[in-house]
C-alpha cells in the first residue's frame, strides 16, 4: 500500500491521505477510515486514480455527497475517491446544460429554475451530486435523471475518458450500467431541459420542499431512502404497515415521520443500522410477503 500511496501523490494534484475517517463525508455520520483518500481537482486527477487502481490492484470506490450510502465502521480497504469543489462546474447553452459530477442536485436545480429551465425540478430536494445522480438514477416526485440525461461522461480503468449517450447508460428504476461499477468514474453530464415559466418552476419547487420538510426526519441524520420501493407500492408504507416506525437498534432508528429512513440518534454504527434493516426486512417480508431491496449502497461490508 505504500508503494500505492507514494505513486498518487507523485501524479495527483490534490491531497492524497492515509487513515481519513469517511463518516464525515457521509450524510449518515457513519463510517471508518479509508486506506487511501484521495480528493480530485481535476479530470486529470480521477484519470490517475482510474489507472493506479487498476495497474496495481488496489480497490477504489467514489464518494460524492455521501447520500445513499452505508460506509462501514471497520473501514473501505483501497482508494475512496472523493471530486472536491474544484469539481462542480455547471455551464448552461440554451437548453442544454454540462454539469461536472461534483455539483450538487439542489445547485443545478436552482440555476436552471433562474433560467427558466423545466425538468430538474425533483432534485431541488435531493442531497447528491451529479455523479451520484446518474449511477443510480436518482429520481423523487415522479421524475428522474434518465428522463433528462443526453450525454454521461466516465473516466475508465485506463485513464480515458468515454461517452456514453442516455440509451447507452441503459437506465431503469434506481439502476444503470454503472451501478456496482467501480473502476469508473463519471466526470459530468449533459442534460436537456424545457424552457418554461421561471414562477410556475419555482412554485412547484416549493411545493417539493414544503412536501419533503412535511414527510422526511431533515433534522436528523441520515442516508435517504434505505429500501427501492417495490412494484406498485412504497417501502414507506409498508414498512408503516407493519408498525415498524420507531424501532431501534442502538442509535439507529426507523424514523418516525418516514418509515423508509434510518436515522443516527448520534453515535450509531454501521452494525445498528445493519441489524435494523434486517429486522425491517424480516418483518416486512412475514407481513406482506415482499422482500424489500435495498436502495442505499453499503461500502466496506
Amino acid at each position: 500500500m505504500k508503494e500505492v500511496v507514494e505513486r498518487l501523490r507523485r501524479e495527483v494534484q490534490g491531497p492524497v491521505a492515509e487513515g481519513v475517517p469517511t463518516g464525515r463525508y457521509t450524510t449518515v455520520g457513519i463510517g471508518g477510515p479509508a486506506d487511501i483518500f484521495v480528493e480530485a481537482t481535476c479530470r486529470d486527477d480521477v484519470a490517475a486514480v482510474c489507472r493506479i487502481a487498476f495497474e496495481t490492484g488496489t480497490p477504489m470506490r467514489v464518494l460524492g455527497a455521501g447520500s445513499n450510502v452505508l460506509i462501514s465502521d471497520r473501514g473501505v480497504r483501497g482508494i475512496v475517491l472523493h471530486l472536491g469543489r474544484r469539481f462542480r462546474d455547471i455551464r448552461f447553452d440554451g437548453t442544454r446544460v454540462f454539469a461536472e459530477a461534483g455539483a450538487t442536485l439542489p445547485r443545478l436545480a436552482k440555476q436552471a429554475a433562474e433560467r427558466g429551465l423545466s425538468g430538474i425540478e425533483f432534485g431541488g430536494g435531493i442531497p447528491g451530486t451529479v455523479g451520484g445522480a446518474v449511477v443510480m438514477n436518482a429520481g423523487a416526485h415522479g421524475a428522474d435523471i434518465s428522463q433528462i440525461v443526453r450525454e454521461v461522461y466516465v473516466v475508465g480503468r485506463t485513464g480515458e475518458t468515454e461517452r456514453y449517450d442516455a440509451a447507452e447508460m441503459q437506465f431503469s428504476y434506481r439502476r444503470s450500467r454503472l451501478s456496482g461499477v467501480y473502476d469508473s468514474v463519471v466526470v459530468g453530464a449533459v442534460f436537456e431541459l424545457t424552457p418554461h415559466n421561471p414562477d410556475e418552476i419555482r412554485r412547484r419547487m416549493r411545493e417539493f420542499a414544503l412536501r419533503r420538510r412535511q414527510t422526511q426526519p431533515l433534522g436528523l441524520a441520515s442516508s435517504g431512502s434505505v429500501f427501492k420501493n417495490p412494484p406498485g407500492d412504497y417501502a414507506g408504507r409498508l414498512i408503516e404497515a407493519a408498525g415498524l416506525k420507531g424501532l431501534r437498534e442502538g442509535q439507529a432508528m426507523v424514523s418516525e415521520v418516514h418509515g423508509n429512513f434510518i436515522v443516527n440518534l448520534g453515535g450509531a454504527t454501521s452494525d445498528d443500522v445493519l441489524r435494523l434493516i434486517d429486522r425491517v426486512r424480516q418483518q416486512v417480508e412475514s407481513r406482506f410477503g415482499v422482500r424489500l431491496q435495498l436502495e442505499v449502497e453499503l461500502i466496506g461490508m
